[in-house]
């Protein structure tokens, strides 16, 4: 007798199951990928203060005379620097807490000018003088990595500058801000990541980091012998 080679049809109790299994699935599918937008949202960035109380001098690049004092205005704590000639640079530095030195991957700050040391320009031997400054700074081993931000007096914003390379120091002054009215805030936000291999590995967007160390600031006026004064405010590491 001929075999029968056509495949039986699967009764309609059996398809119905099939599509319901399939049903299920996809929303199991949809359940996961909704979980997983979740957990994203719930993974929204983090944001620690860096007081600027918690802000000291770094003798060992500064004069003996400070001239930063903390204004504890209500609505947003600062520092002001008030630089008059013939004083010697101070620079004031806080610690990065350790367990956010890898884990920080911006750095905001709040800024503003008071009074732009006449001429100055960070960018131009003998003129380097700056009416405000913040360091963000990373140590490998015994080497030293800093960028200094600044807001000239009259230097083209973009412009990188200063570079500084030997065994223990790598320094690149960028500037941030040039000119512009007094006495009025301004907000910064860094990619830190990001800085530190463009400016130090060559843009090479897999080069290891070293750890986060410190946040500075600095306003001077010892080049060009006039005065400068900005604040600086709201220092925060975002992770």
């Amino acid at each position: 007798m001929p075999r029968n080679w056509r495949i039986p049809r699967q009764p309609l109790s059996c398809r119905a199951g099939v599509l319901r299994i399939l049903a299920s699935v996809a929303a199991l599918c949809v359940l996961l990928i909704s979980a997983g937008t979740a957990g994203e949202e719930a993974r929204s960035p983090q944001v620690t203060a860096i007081d600027v109380h918690a802000f000291r001098v770094l003798e060992s690049y500064s004069g003996p005379v400070s001239y930063y004092k903390i204004v504890n205005d209500p609505a947003m704590p600062f520092i002001r620097a008030t630089y008059r000639s013939p004083l010697e640079t101070v620079t004031l530095g806080a610690e990065v807490p350790e367990n956010l030195r890898q884990r920080t991957r911006h750095v905001r700050w709040k800024w503003r000018v008071q009074a732009f040391p006449k001429g100055g320009n960070e960018c131009k031997g003998g003129f380097g003088d700056s009416a405000a400054v913040v360091y963000v700074s990373w140590k490998r081993g015994l080497r030293w990595y800093s960028l200094k931000y600044v807001w000239s007096t009259e230097a083209e914003v973009g412009s990188v500058c200063d570079q500084k390379r030997n065994l223990f120091v790598a320094q690149d002054t960028v500037v941030l801000r040039s000119g512009g009215a007094l006495n009025e805030w301004r907000t910064e936000d860094v990619e830190t990541s990001a800085e530190f291999r463009a400016h130090f590995e060559g843009g090479n967007p897999n080069a290891e980091v070293p750890d986060l160390v410190g946040i500075g600031l600095m306003s001077d006026g010892d080049q060009t012998r006039s005065a400068s004064a900005a604040d600086y405010a709201a220092f925060e590491l975002v992770h």
